[in-house]
Protein backbone atom coordinates (compact mmCIF):
# COMPACT_ATOMS: atom_id res chain seq x y z
CA UNK A 1 0.00 0.00 0.00
CA UNK A 2 1.11 3.58 -0.75
CA UNK A 3 0.59 6.25 1.36
CA UNK A 4 0.90 9.98 0.67
CA UNK A 5 2.94 12.51 2.11
CA UNK A 6 0.60 13.55 4.73
CA UNK A 7 -0.54 10.22 5.59
CA UNK A 8 3.11 9.15 5.78
CA UNK A 9 4.83 11.67 7.41
CA UNK A 10 1.55 11.82 10.10
CA UNK A 11 1.91 8.00 10.43
CA UNK A 12 5.41 7.44 11.13
CA UNK A 13 6.22 10.60 13.13
CA UNK A 14 24.27 0.02 -14.54
CA UNK A 15 23.75 3.14 -14.45
CA UNK A 16 24.31 3.34 -18.18
CA UNK A 17 21.53 1.11 -18.78
CA UNK A 18 19.30 3.50 -16.48
CA UNK A 19 19.99 5.64 -18.75
CA UNK A 20 19.55 4.06 -21.85
CA UNK A 21 16.20 3.24 -20.68
CA UNK A 22 15.46 6.75 -19.80
CA UNK A 23 16.09 7.57 -23.15
CA UNK A 24 17.97 10.81 -22.60
CA UNK A 25 21.42 12.18 -21.93
CA UNK A 26 22.69 15.54 -20.79
CA UNK A 27 23.06 18.17 -23.15
CA UNK A 28 27.01 19.01 -23.45
CA UNK A 29 27.85 21.98 -20.81
CA UNK A 30 30.75 22.85 -18.28
CA UNK A 31 33.22 21.14 -16.52
CA UNK A 32 31.21 21.26 -12.85
CA UNK A 33 29.55 18.32 -12.06
CA UNK A 34 27.90 17.34 -8.63
CA UNK A 35 29.06 15.71 -5.63
CA UNK A 36 27.69 13.17 -3.18
CA UNK A 37 23.95 13.14 -4.92
CA UNK A 38 21.04 11.67 -2.37
CA UNK A 39 17.56 10.34 -2.45
CA UNK A 40 14.57 11.37 -0.51
CA UNK A 41 13.67 7.33 1.27
CA UNK A 42 9.93 8.52 0.44
CA UNK A 43 10.47 7.70 -3.29
CA UNK A 44 11.14 3.60 -1.72
CA UNK A 45 8.74 4.22 0.75
CA UNK A 46 6.64 0.86 0.07
CA UNK A 47 10.05 -1.38 -0.19
CA UNK A 48 11.20 0.38 2.97
CA UNK A 49 8.54 -0.73 5.11
CA UNK A 50 9.15 -4.16 3.79
CA UNK A 51 13.20 -4.40 4.00
CA UNK A 52 14.67 -1.52 5.88
CA UNK A 53 18.03 -2.86 5.25
CA UNK A 54 18.04 -4.21 1.78
CA UNK A 55 16.38 -0.94 0.55
CA UNK A 56 18.69 1.06 2.28
CA UNK A 57 21.45 -1.42 0.27
CA UNK A 58 19.91 -1.04 -2.98
CA UNK A 59 20.19 2.41 -2.63
CA UNK A 60 23.62 2.75 -1.90
CA UNK A 61 24.21 0.42 -4.86
CA UNK A 62 23.15 2.56 -7.52
CA UNK A 63 25.65 4.99 -6.21
CA UNK A 64 23.48 7.00 -4.17
CA UNK A 65 26.16 8.39 -0.61
CA UNK A 66 22.90 10.45 1.25
CA UNK A 67 20.14 9.27 2.30
CA UNK A 68 16.84 11.89 3.53
CA UNK A 69 13.95 9.87 5.76
CA UNK A 70 10.34 10.46 6.03
CA UNK A 71 10.06 8.10 8.71
CA UNK A 72 12.28 5.40 10.44
CA UNK A 73 9.76 2.72 10.09
CA UNK A 74 9.69 1.87 13.84
CA UNK A 75 13.51 1.67 14.16
CA UNK A 76 15.57 3.08 17.20
CA UNK A 77 17.77 5.74 16.66
CA UNK A 78 20.65 3.56 17.13
CA UNK A 79 19.39 0.77 14.71
CA UNK A 80 18.84 3.47 11.93
CA UNK A 81 21.86 4.91 12.81
CA UNK A 82 23.64 1.32 12.59
CA UNK A 83 21.74 0.40 9.39
CA UNK A 84 23.38 3.33 7.54
CA UNK A 85 26.92 2.47 8.58
CA UNK A 86 26.21 -0.63 7.39
CA UNK A 87 25.03 0.72 4.02
CA UNK A 88 28.24 3.04 3.38
CA UNK A 89 25.20 6.16 3.51
CA UNK A 90 24.95 9.33 5.34
CA UNK A 91 21.91 10.72 6.03
CA UNK A 92 22.14 14.58 6.62
CA UNK A 93 18.57 15.03 7.38
CA UNK A 94 14.61 13.81 7.96
CA UNK A 95 11.40 14.98 7.37
CA UNK A 96 8.63 15.65 9.99
CA UNK A 97 5.39 17.30 9.73
CA UNK A 98 4.04 20.74 11.24
CA UNK A 99 2.20 18.75 14.00
CA UNK A 100 5.34 17.10 15.40
CA UNK A 101 6.40 20.63 15.52
CA UNK A 102 3.42 21.95 17.97
CA UNK A 103 3.35 18.01 19.84
CA UNK A 104 6.64 16.92 19.67
CA UNK A 105 9.37 18.86 18.61
CA UNK A 106 12.15 17.53 21.69
CA UNK A 107 11.05 14.10 20.68
CA UNK A 108 11.86 14.92 16.76
CA UNK A 109 15.42 16.30 17.90
CA UNK A 110 16.70 13.52 20.39
CA UNK A 111 15.67 10.67 17.17
CA UNK A 112 17.65 13.13 14.77
CA UNK A 113 20.46 13.27 17.07
CA UNK A 114 20.25 9.57 17.81
CA UNK A 115 20.69 8.86 14.42
CA UNK A 116 23.60 11.07 13.48
CA UNK A 117 21.54 13.24 11.72
CA UNK A 118 21.73 17.19 11.27
CA UNK A 119 18.73 18.51 9.48
CA UNK A 120 15.25 17.67 11.12
CA UNK A 121 13.18 19.72 7.98
CA UNK A 122 9.15 20.71 8.79
CA UNK A 123 7.85 19.49 5.30
CA UNK A 124 3.91 19.59 5.57
CA UNK A 125 1.35 22.08 6.81
CA UNK A 126 -2.05 20.87 7.07
CA UNK A 127 -4.61 22.93 5.45
CA UNK A 128 -6.13 24.49 8.63
CA UNK A 129 -2.45 25.53 9.75
CA UNK A 130 -2.67 27.38 6.81
CA UNK A 131 -5.74 29.49 5.48
CA UNK A 132 -4.62 32.97 6.36
CA UNK A 133 -1.33 35.43 6.54
CA UNK A 134 -2.19 35.43 10.40
CA UNK A 135 -1.84 31.77 10.00
CA UNK A 136 1.74 32.25 8.13
CA UNK A 137 2.74 34.87 10.49
CA UNK A 138 2.82 32.42 13.50
CA UNK A 139 4.22 29.29 11.47
CA UNK A 140 7.02 31.96 10.80
CA UNK A 141 7.23 32.38 14.47
CA UNK A 142 6.94 28.97 15.88
CA UNK A 143 9.71 28.36 13.03
CA UNK A 144 11.95 30.14 14.68
CA UNK A 145 11.33 29.45 18.06
CA UNK A 146 11.80 25.65 16.75
CA UNK A 147 15.13 26.53 15.02
CA UNK A 148 16.38 28.08 18.40
CA UNK A 149 15.91 25.01 20.12
CA UNK A 150 17.04 22.62 17.20
CA UNK A 151 20.17 25.02 17.30
CA UNK A 152 20.48 24.56 21.56
CA UNK A 153 20.58 20.94 20.58
CA UNK A 154 23.16 20.96 18.31
CA UNK A 155 20.83 20.37 15.13
CA UNK A 156 19.13 22.18 12.28
CA UNK A 157 15.74 22.87 11.42
CA UNK A 158 14.71 23.86 7.32
CA UNK A 159 11.53 23.98 6.03
CA UNK A 160 10.68 22.16 2.85
CA UNK A 161 7.87 23.63 0.16
CA UNK A 162 5.05 22.17 -2.02
CA UNK A 163 3.38 24.65 -4.28
CA UNK A 164 0.28 26.06 -1.97
CA UNK A 165 3.15 28.55 -0.38
CA UNK A 166 3.31 30.59 -3.90
CA UNK A 167 -0.47 31.11 -4.01
CA UNK A 168 -1.01 34.61 -2.98
CA UNK A 169 -2.81 34.67 -0.34
CA UNK A 170 -4.47 38.06 0.71
CA UNK A 171 -2.00 39.96 -1.56
CA UNK A 172 0.74 38.04 -0.08
CA UNK A 173 3.11 34.94 -0.96
CA UNK A 174 3.05 32.97 1.92
CA UNK A 175 6.62 31.70 0.80
CA UNK A 176 7.90 35.00 0.24
CA UNK A 177 7.04 36.14 4.32
CA UNK A 178 8.14 32.67 5.44
CA UNK A 179 11.90 33.74 4.31
CA UNK A 180 11.08 37.64 5.33
CA UNK A 181 10.39 36.85 8.96
CA UNK A 182 12.11 33.62 9.71
CA UNK A 183 15.96 34.18 10.92
CA UNK A 184 18.58 33.29 8.02
CA UNK A 185 20.68 32.17 10.72
CA UNK A 186 18.27 29.91 11.74
CA UNK A 187 15.74 28.73 9.82
CA UNK A 188 17.10 26.92 6.37
CA UNK A 189 14.76 26.14 3.29
CA UNK A 190 14.77 22.94 1.50
CA UNK A 191 13.62 24.45 -1.82
CA UNK A 192 11.32 21.39 -4.02
CA UNK A 193 12.48 22.39 -7.37
CA UNK A 194 9.55 20.59 -8.97
CA UNK A 195 6.90 22.21 -6.66
CA UNK A 196 8.25 25.92 -6.62
CA UNK A 197 8.09 25.07 -10.46
CA UNK A 198 4.73 23.75 -10.35
CA UNK A 199 3.88 27.30 -8.01
CA UNK A 200 4.48 29.31 -11.34
CA UNK A 201 8.06 30.80 -9.64
CA UNK A 202 11.73 30.73 -10.49
CA UNK A 203 14.18 29.35 -8.13
CA UNK A 204 17.09 31.57 -9.72
CA UNK A 205 14.81 34.22 -8.87
CA UNK A 206 14.78 32.82 -4.95
CA UNK A 207 18.45 32.04 -4.96
CA UNK A 208 19.46 35.69 -6.27
CA UNK A 209 17.19 37.41 -4.02
CA UNK A 210 17.74 34.61 -0.80
CA UNK A 211 21.35 33.77 -1.23
CA UNK A 212 22.73 30.79 1.19
CA UNK A 213 19.27 30.13 2.41
CA UNK A 214 18.77 27.20 0.69
CA UNK A 215 21.25 24.32 1.75
CA UNK A 216 18.47 21.20 0.68
CA UNK A 217 17.15 21.02 -2.35
CA UNK A 218 14.60 18.08 -3.88
CA UNK A 219 15.66 17.63 -7.21
CA UNK A 220 12.25 16.14 -9.41
CA UNK A 221 11.14 16.97 -12.43
CA UNK A 222 8.03 17.96 -14.21
CA UNK A 223 6.59 17.12 -18.02
CA UNK A 224 4.79 20.54 -17.57
CA UNK A 225 1.80 22.12 -17.49
CA UNK A 226 -0.99 21.36 -17.64
CA UNK A 227 -1.06 18.55 -15.78
CA UNK A 228 2.57 18.78 -14.51
CA UNK A 229 3.00 15.49 -14.30
CA UNK A 230 6.58 14.69 -12.42
CA UNK A 231 8.66 12.47 -14.01
CA UNK A 232 12.50 11.38 -13.60
CA UNK A 233 15.18 13.95 -13.67
CA UNK A 234 15.95 14.68 -16.78
CA UNK A 235 12.99 13.63 -18.85
CA UNK A 236 11.24 16.73 -18.44
CA UNK A 237 11.27 20.39 -18.58
CA UNK A 238 13.15 21.76 -15.52
CA UNK A 239 16.28 23.19 -16.58
CA UNK A 240 18.50 21.60 -14.33
CA UNK A 241 22.02 22.80 -15.65
CA UNK A 242 20.84 26.97 -15.31
CA UNK A 243 19.74 25.66 -11.61
CA UNK A 244 22.39 23.49 -10.83
CA UNK A 245 25.07 26.24 -11.89
CA UNK A 246 23.92 28.49 -9.15
CA UNK A 247 24.45 26.07 -6.85
CA UNK A 248 26.86 27.77 -4.83
CA UNK A 249 25.11 31.36 -4.52
CA UNK A 250 22.05 29.41 -3.52
CA UNK A 251 24.35 28.06 -0.78
CA UNK A 252 22.92 24.08 -1.84
CA UNK A 253 25.01 21.34 0.05
CA UNK A 254 22.52 18.42 -0.38
CA UNK A 255 20.96 17.29 -3.45
CA UNK A 256 17.92 15.07 -2.52
CA UNK A 257 16.06 12.92 -5.93
CA UNK A 258 12.69 12.26 -5.47
CA UNK A 259 9.50 10.92 -7.20
CA UNK A 260 6.15 10.62 -5.67
CA UNK A 261 4.63 8.11 -7.18
CA UNK A 262 6.78 6.50 -9.61
CA UNK A 263 5.81 3.35 -11.50
CA UNK A 264 9.18 1.22 -10.75
CA UNK A 265 10.86 2.76 -7.56
CA UNK A 266 14.36 1.91 -8.27
CA UNK A 267 14.05 2.33 -11.87
CA UNK A 268 12.97 5.61 -11.40
CA UNK A 269 15.87 6.80 -9.06
CA UNK A 270 18.38 4.66 -10.94
CA UNK A 271 17.20 6.80 -14.17
CA UNK A 272 17.19 10.15 -12.23
CA UNK A 273 20.99 9.39 -10.95
CA UNK A 274 22.20 8.53 -13.91
CA UNK A 275 21.46 11.86 -15.49
CA UNK A 276 22.64 13.68 -12.50
CA UNK A 277 26.00 11.91 -12.80
CA UNK A 278 26.52 12.46 -16.40
CA UNK A 279 25.81 16.14 -16.16
CA UNK A 280 28.01 19.21 -16.29
CA UNK A 281 27.03 22.87 -16.19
Amino acid sequence: MSYSRREFLGASGSALAAMACLGKSPRPGGTERLGKIGVQLYTVRDTMAKDFDGTLGRVAKIGYQEVEFAGYFGRTPAQVKESLRQAGLAAPSTHVDYNTVKSDWPGALDAARGAGIEYVVVAWIDDEDRKTIDDWKRIADRLNSAATTAASAGLRLAYHNHSYEFAPLQGQVPYDLLLASTDPKLVRLEMDLYWVTVGGRNPLDYFARWPGRFPLVHVKDSKGPPANTMTEVGSGVIDWRAILAKHEEAGIEHYYVEHDEPADAFGSIAASYAYLRALRF
